[in-house]
């Protein structure tokens, strides 16, 4: 036996040695790639991003990653502060976050354009020298735009003191604006600026929910240079309904017309509510608790009535869809959330709980989850929309492609809702999967369904799985009991209104616990970290989003205006750079309108709360890890090259 793990070790050292010498022919190109990945080694690591629970509110998030979390505003303090007034460096911060808007009002101004763009492009030069001292030339070459790589390389990489070469580097932006290119070119290095500003951003879950653009959201996202996505509960429910998921589906068609977002649905996705629409005006009741949010019964018009009518065509489907699922799937253990068949419409109850109404249009009681023909065409009609939606095939793909359950990254575990726990605060079971296999459990079922879906078919165990992950009491994306739509609507006592949180968020207070779950993830040192959203930090009433002595920290902010009142802030970003870690809580946003002609920023607070003693390097990271094994294996090349001359 051991004669054939040596034979089989020796066999893969050859092969090893056959693709790299490919790369590397000669021991002079061998020794040169040595030396530039020791060169990267020892360059500061790259500044990570973790923001949570965007729940599409495109306008704030969209500043946010113009001005990369207050990044861009210290550059220019930090190099203008002595040199421009406040409102010359909040003109100069504008032109950063939305230069074509700036430049479009300039012009309009009739002021000296040849003059300003000279200034601007001195400036913007600083700060792109600034914002890629931490890369090598080779990293910032390739985030070069098109056509301006080697003005921009020449002018970030200007040796200062040759003085010989000023007047040829004046020449080459004067030429520029000359040729009526110099808008091209601020738009080329702001956005170079933004780029090398942020080199990896993490979402941790939540792109969606009740906010109205979270498809612009996933529009920024897609042309992000690298970011990543830890799947909230809303995002599954989004994916599930991609994919066939009825329940999921009409659960999002209620969210939506509940906020009064329809438009998100047909005219962000392409997806028609007319048969619903025509359905529900037939079908439906008036019922003022369906009305949207904000809207009181006594000043209901023709439109929010409308609007009702469908949801509760739509939430009443939703409820007979779930059903079946729970029908299919016993083992979800979740019988008592079979809504319609625990009504006793006799006696007007829910679970021995007394229902203000008994109004359930299309509801057979002898049959309670039976479709009827109307609701099926409704249904089916929806489902193709779902499925074949060109903008929404293309954002749940980059789910798939860049998404995850969770994240490990550089010591950091990553996600969004939890990992489920009994009260004892052992890991819950399902299905015999718990702790970190359940989370890769839930993540091979979701890929699995895609897998299916892609290939033209349906696997039905796997797609069902969405809905569980959405509202399920052990998914890890949903982390509560249970989900309490219908008592909030149907019954007035607010007991039964509760939505009890999973243990794991008493538990993860407690900074053994958290060391606990790092340890079963496989992640263990002093600088180790668990990063979750989900749940609103209450800033205002005195919450700390950094728990357990630092080992947790709770990104989710409050990004979504409903959240404001409640948190007292607007989100957060986590910032995790060369330095350590630290925290920026934002102030709400008004409107990237009001930024542009009142040149206004996010306020951000910004708490500093680990720092390193030394300064991080690209080798203490999980990339630099993978480049000294690429070290390890060049030694081995050159040992090998140098033996056979």
């Amino acid at each position: 036996m051991p004669d054939t793990i040596a034979t089989e070790s020796a066999r893969r050292d050859r092969e090893y040695l056959r693709l790299i010498s490919e790369k590397f022919p000669t021991v002079q190109a061998a020794a040169t790639e040595y030396i530039n990945i020791e060169a990267i080694l020892r360059l500061p690591k790259g500044t990570e991003h973790f923001m949570s629970d965007l729940h599409g509110e495109y306008e704030a998030f969209c500043h946010i990653m113009n001005n990369c979390s207050g990044v861009i505003r210290e550059k220019v303090e930090r190099l203008y502060a002595q040199s421009m007034t406040k409102r010359e460096r909040d003109e100069f911060a504008t032109l950063i976050y939305y230069p074509a808007a700036i430049i479009a009002e300039k012009k309009a101004s009739g002021a000296d354009e040849k003059d300003w763009y000279l200034v601007q492009l001195h400036r913007l030069v600083e700060v792109c020298r600034s914002v890629s001292s931490k890369y090598t030339r080779s990293k910032v070459r390739k985030a070069l735009p098109k056509y301006f790589d080697y003005i921009i390389d020449e002018r970030i990489n200007m040796d200062r003191d040759d003085f010989d070469k000023e007047a040829y580097y004046e020449e080459i932006f004067t030429s520029i604006i000359d040729l009526g290119r110099a808008e091209a070119l601020i738009l080329a290095i702001t956005d170079l600026i933004k780029r090398l500003a942020v080199d990896w951003l993490h979402i941790v879950g939540d792109v969606y929910d009740r906010g109205e653009n979270p498809d612009k959201i996933m529009d920024l996202l897609i042309n992000h240079h690298n970011a990543d996505v830890q799947w909230g509960n809303h995002d599954i429910q989004w994916m599930g309904a991609h994919v066939g998921n009825e329940a999921c589906m009409l659960s999002i068609v209620d969210i939506s017309l509940k906020y009064d977002n329809a438009d998100l649905l047909e005219e962000g996705y392409g997806i028609s509510l007319r048969k619903l629409s025509v359905y529900a005006d037939a079908a439906m009741d008036d019922d003022a608790r369906f009305l949207p949010v904000g809207c009181k019964p006594e000043s209901a018009g023709d439109e929010a009535r409308r609007i009702a009518r469908m949801r509760k065509a739509a939430f009443l489907m939703q409820l007979k869809s779930e059903g079946k699922i729970i029908e299919r799937r016993p083992e979800y253990g979740m019988e008592s959330r079979d809504i319609l068949k625990n009504i006793d419409y006799a006696k007007g109850e829910f679970c021995g709980a007394r229902l203000n109404s008994v109004s359930f249009p299309g509801v057979d009681p002898a049959d309670p989850l039976r479709f009827s023909a109307a609701e099926r065409e409704v249904i089916d009609g929806l489902k193709r929309s779902f499925r074949t939606s060109e903008k929404l095939s293309r954002h749940m793909a980059f789910f798939i492609r860049n998404g995850s359950a969770y994240k490990i990254c550089n010591d950091n575990l990553i996600f969004h809702g939890c990992v489920p726990l009994n009260e004892d605060g052992s890991y819950m079971n399902f299905c015999g999967h718990e702790g970190r296999d359940l989370l890769d459990h839930c993540e091979s079922l979701v890929r699995r369904a895609y897998r299916a879906f892609y290939a033209g078919g349906h696997d039905e165990e796997a797609e069902d799985f969405f809905w569980y992950l959405w509202c399920g009491r052990c998914s890890p994306l949903y982390g509560r009991e249970k989900i309490t739509t219908f008592e909030r609507l149907y019954i007035d006592d607010p007991e039964f209104h509760k939505e009890q949180d999973n243990s794991y968020y008493v538990y993860c207070h407690r900074k053994e616990f958290c060391e606990k779950v790092l340890r079963d993830f496989g992640i263990a040192g002093k600088y180790s970290h668990i990063i979750n959203g989900h749940v609103p930090v209450r800033t205002k009433l005195g919450e700390n989003p950094v728990k357990a002595e630092g080992k947790l920290i709770v990104i989710d902010g409050g990004f979504c205006k409903a959240y404001h009142e409640k948190t007292g802030i607007a989100g957060y970003t986590l910032i995790y750079n060369s330095h350590g870690l630290r925290l920026c809580a934002h102030e709400p946003f008004d409107s990237i309108e009001k930024a542009i002609e009142q040149r206004s920023d996010i306020h951000s607070e910004v708490t500093v709360f680990e720092t390193r003693r030394h300064r991080l390097l690209v080798r203490d990271t999980d990339i630099g890890k993978k480049l000294a094994d690429q070290l390890e294996g060049l030694k081995f090349l050159m040992a090998s090259l140098q033996a056979r001359s």
